[in-house]
């Protein structure tokens, strides 16, 4: 199948081959025409699935195809909740790229920035928002958002807004939204919570589910360093002494980790910066900016300021810190080795952690081949 099979107006056609798109994967070949048929829509689909061309090619048709009055400019068509900012500009830049042709206006807003360039957008009309819930509810508080004319609304990273605590946030937006809408839900993983949240929110939904969250891409080889915790970085400072490795994204768990490590790196001369929580929004921006285009040749990051990291050609991921939820394993290695390229993924494993590993194969249903020969193998685990 290729987006030309998709019926797909020639505005969006065009700025599709204008980003180098000729086949769908496997969730916008599935959920484009569903959506397009103004269906409600279950997605159970991992970041890096191209989930979120899924929604936004759809969306920008159905919104250009049933133009409003300029005098309703005003009103918000539709709204794209999201946890965190990253995703939320990666969801802006897609919607600039798609609907470069259509003339469809779309804003983002978040928290941690001042709010005046946001409510000016406002202020100016766009169809579409893209929110992270914090920043959302604040807005609505001060008048400046109503959704009560909104035609469609997209609930992304579901799994995520839960872990994050944002559930009572979205529960608020939702009673703020109109009866009759056209919904959608994303999520990674499907637990109970998140289902109980889908049936508030969807009318008879279709379903759709790819790459199921156990699963690791073939494409992507996967490595295995069993390191004692105090090697990790000469293991590391080790593995990047090969000049291939153009660019490499390094996860640990917590924040002060993540600037542990790049103070290593930046000490023996690697261009480095990390990526978390307590960072301003301008520096996450600046970090991810400099690593796309590589100035910065690697990103360390914890796994909430990840989330919707979306880097092409991304050929490694390193696990300085093996995760403590399995299922972040597979989050972390899937940023690599996407559609069809081929990626590697590092893990570093000391003696505390083997239990985490222990969960992780049995999540992916296999074994991690182990790295026999390198420096800091001392043969004891």
């Amino acid at each position: 199948m290729t987006f030309q099979d998709l019926e797909l107006i020639e505005p969006i056609s065009k700025a599709l081959t204008e980003e180098g798109y000729t086949t769908p994967t496997p969730i916008q070949s599935k959920a484009i025409p569903l959506i397009l048929q103004q269906r409600d829509l279950l997605g159970c689909a991992q970041t890096g699935t191209g989930k979120t061309a899924a929604f936004a090619i759809p969306i920008l048709q159905l919104l250009t195809n049933s133009p409003i009055n300029k005098s309703e400019r005003s009103r918000i068509r539709t709204l794209i909740l999201t946890p965190t900012r990253e995703l939320a500009i990666q969801i802006g830049e897609s919607f600039a790229a798609y609907g470069r042709h259509t003339g469809i206006k779309h804003t983002v807003i978040f928290g941690g920035v001042g709010q005046k360039p946001q409510t000016d957008a406002l202020r100016s009309g766009v169809d579409v928002l893209i929110a992270t819930p914090g920043r959302l509810l604040d807005l609505i508080n001060q008048g400046f958002i109503k959704l009560n004319q909104l035609e469609i609304f997209v609930l992304d990273e579901a799994d995520r807004m839960l872990d994050m605590g944002f559930v009572h946030d979205v529960k608020k937006v939702i009673k703020l939204l109109p009866a009759k809408r056209q919904s959608l839900f994303f999520s990674a993983t499907m637990p109970p919570a998140i289902m109980v949240l889908a049936d508030t929110i969807l009318t008879n939904p279709a379903k759709v589910e790819v790459t199921p969250i156990s699963s690791t891409a073939d494409t992507i080889k996967q490595s295995l360093f069993y390191v004692d915790k105090s090697d990790k970085n000469s293991l590391l400072l080790h593995i990047l002494e090969d000049s291939t490795i153009a660019t490499a994204l390094v996860f640990t768990r917590t924040k002060h980790g993540a600037d542990k490590v790049v103070k290593v790196l930046r000490k023996a001369g690697v261009t480095s910066e990390a990526i978390h929580g307590n960072k301003s929004q301008n520096a996450r921006q600046n970090a991810l900016k400099n690593f796309k285009s590589q100035t910065t040749r690697v990103l360390v990051a914890t796994d909430i300021a990840a989330r919707g990291i979306d880097v092409d050609d991304l050929t490694h991921v390193i696990n300085y810190e093996i995760p403590n939820i399995p299922e972040t394993y597979v989050h972390r290695i899937g940023r690599t080795g996407r559609a069809g390229a081929k990626g590697t993924a590092l893990s570093f494993c000391d003696v505390e952690e083997k239990p985490f590993l222990k969960d992780i194969h049995k999540l992916i249903a296999k074994n991690i081949p182990i790295e026999k020969n390198h420096p800091f193998d001392t043969g004891r685990y």
